[in-house]
């Protein structure tokens, strides 16, 4: 089975600069297939709904053209509005279960969970994925959990996927395949990834 290979943006899009950053998005998610990314999860937490939603159309041109499923973060109203093949719900935005009664059949739901508690939950209540983590320590992310707790989740909750997120490079991703994880999410790494065959 193919893994999830799950790119986030990097979170620096403003109102101020959107109008060189739109674009330079759009052209990552355009040659995201090319590093062999699955998903690419649009979470620009810093823009005004408009520009998000102009982002978001853009976005979801160019994944569609390369064949990438395009999630957009926290906001279920300009996911479908846009198109988006679905939306990722962070820990402390809409509820699984109540996303699920109003959106589409086929329309994916991710949601971030950091503990098995969180990630049975989202599993219950109608994800179609869980990115779980920190898997590793990373900046903003504090301390890892480890891939012991990364394995306990995957077996417990298999055959759900389970995406692994935290601190997560290439030298790191054979460990978390290993571990049970359905794929891996990264935002440094990826996006890396991107520009290094662009």
């Amino acid at each position: 089975m193919t893994p999830i290979v799950y790119c986030i943006s990097e979170g620096i899009a403003d109102d101020d600069n959107f109008a060189r950053i739109n674009p330079a998005i759009a052209r990552l998610i355009g040659a995201a297939s090319s590093c062999g990314i699955t998903h690419f999860q649009v979470r620009e937490k810093k823009l005004s709904a408009a520009n998000l939603f102009d982002l978001a159309v853009h976005a979801v041109a160019a994944a569609r053209a390369g064949g990438v499923k395009l999630l957009i973060n926290g906001r279920v109203d300009i996911a479908l509005a846009a198109g988006a093949d679905g939306v990722h719900l962070p820990a402390d935005g809409l509820p699984v279960a109540e996303t699920r009664r109003v959106v589409p059949d086929g329309f994916l739901i991710g949601a971030s969970t950091h503990t098995l508690d969180d990630a049975a939950a989202a599993r219950s209540s109608g994800a179609d994925l869980a990115v779980f983590g920190p898997v590793f320590a990373s900046p903003g992310k504090g301390e890892g959990v480890g891939l012991s707790a990364l394995g306990v989740v995957c077996a417990k909750l298999a055959p759900f996927p389970v995406v692994a997120l935290g601190g997560i490079d290439e030298s790191r991703v054979k460990e978390v395949l290993g571990a049970g994880a359905a794929g891996y999410a990264a935002i440094r790494y990826l996006n890396g990834c991107i520009r290094a065959v662009r």
